[in-house]
């Protein structure tokens, strides 16, 4: 198999990636007074722009500042000052790479004890089962709302341009609040918003037309949608697909594929119904999330969920064949969507890229392989930060995250 992990990607915004190798999206939660990165942020992304990935995607962005996931998120929006996302910037592109702003709004996923608003497509709350009253209950948007949010999200993708970023990633997927209007399960409404996929789909059209009007042609517009939400009757591989078609036609660089949300957590291998992905059967496997310590390293706690194969039954053991080479069982558990992936990608128009449980080189090749253009990876490169680099000298990582072995999913 030949490699291309270590190839350039142009993009159809004329921005060319240095190779194939992405950092995913991870929720940090290091933001300093005033919802701002400071020198935490800045370490870590300096650490981890030494590391040689081709692009690195920061931790999810709030767009609204009443609408935090948690109290040491960060905010971008059209009050905050600017120099320190300009600092964060240089830090993350100091290696060379590119630097994308994750940027997101959480709609339902924020927590009952936080401060400011708990919106939705309607007033669906999360079910978590005995855990559900962690979470606040959502008020149905209204459209001024909806219009207010696209903006909104305009707004911090032109800021993010002006402090230096070499484009945004729009979230889509893990539940949050466009990844809400795109499901049929929470999103109830009966207006322009709600009903067919196009209907449901146009928050999130919306919010790229009005972000694309809004940066430079040479500025990077990416989507991170689910490839599926793994639950019953939701979001699933072929309105993915659906979606990607609606996307190109706007702009769109890269489509980032995940999986699942707070209630099927499919991104940390363990999803509430795996059948539901339509082949997805790499899921189940028990996840991690990332955080980073004072120091600039990364702590294992990980939002996007980009979830390092930590299976109880099966770490530390790695399924081989004769030849030497892993089998596809196992390949399946390193990378939970690649087969939605290969699906998606023979007739996707727009250049994909794969998230969720990607640990070793022979797996970012796999997933090259078929069909994906770039390989994203979040825990891997918590835990070890020159993974990148490592695999360009023919080394992997000497270490790996404990398994998170307790049966309450979403604690887990």
């Amino acid at each position: 198999m030949t490699s291309e992990l270590f190839s350039p990607l142009p993009l159809r915004s004329g921005q060319v990636l240095g190779n194939r190798i992405a950092k995913a999206a991870m929720e940090e939660n290091l933001a300093e007074d005033g919802q701002l990165p400071g020198r935490r942020l800045r370490e870590l992304y300096r650490r981890w722009a030494a590391g040689g990935t081709g692009l690195l995607i920061t931790g999810n962005v709030m767009v609204h500042a009443e609408a935090l996931t948690g109290p040491a998120g960060v905010v971008l929006d059209e009050a905050a000052p600017l120099e320190p996302f300009a600092e964060w910037a240089r830090a993350a592109k100091s290696g060379g790479g590119a630097v994308w702003m994750q940027i997101n709004h959480p709609g339902r996923q924020v927590q009952a004890d936080m401060p400011g608003v708990v919106w939705g497509p309607s007033d669906v709350g999360l079910d978590l089962g005995r855990h559900s009253g962690r979470f606040g209950r959502p008020v149905a948007m209204t459209p001024a709302r909806i219009e207010a949010t696209v903006a909104r999200f305009a707004t911090t993708a032109h800021r993010a341009e002006e402090a230096g970023f070499d484009g945004v990633e729009i979230h889509a997927a893990h539940g949050y609040l466009l990844s809400q209007f795109l499901s049929p399960l929470v999103n109830r409404r009966t207006d322009a918003w709600g009903g067919s996929l196009e209907n449901r789909a146009r928050m999130l059209l919306d919010a790229v037309r009005a972000v694309r009007a809004d940066v430079s042609p040479s500025f990077a517009v990416a989507v991170k949608l689910n490839s599926a939400d793994f639950q019953r009757g939701g979001f699933d591989a072929d309105d993915a697909r659906r979606v990607i078609d609606m996307l190109e036609p706007l702009g769109v660089d890269l489509v980032e594929l995940s999986g699942g949300s707070f209630e099927s957590p499919a991104m940390m291998g363990r999803p509430a119904d795996a059948g539901a992905g339509a082949g997805a059967g790499a899921a189940g496997r028990t996840g991690v999330r990332t955080d980073a310590r004072d120091d600039g390293r990364a702590d294992a706690r990980a939002d996007d969920c980009t979830a390092g194969r930590t299976d109880a039954r099966t770490a530390g053991r790695t399924d081989r064949r004769a030849d030497g080479r892993t089998d596809a069982r196992t390949r399946a558990r390193e990378a939970y969507f690649l087969d939605l992936a290969r699906e998606l990608a023979r007739t996707s128009p727009v250049p994909l890229m794969l998230t969720g449980g990607i640990t070793r080189r022979e797996t970012a090749e796999a997933v090259l392989d078929g069909g994906v253009a770039l390989v994203g990876m979040g825990t891997a490169l918590a835990v070890t930060p020159d993974l990148p680099e490592r695999w360009r000298h023919g080394r992997e990582a000497d270490r790996r995250m404990r398994p998170v072995s307790w049966s309450d999913k979403a604690l887990a």
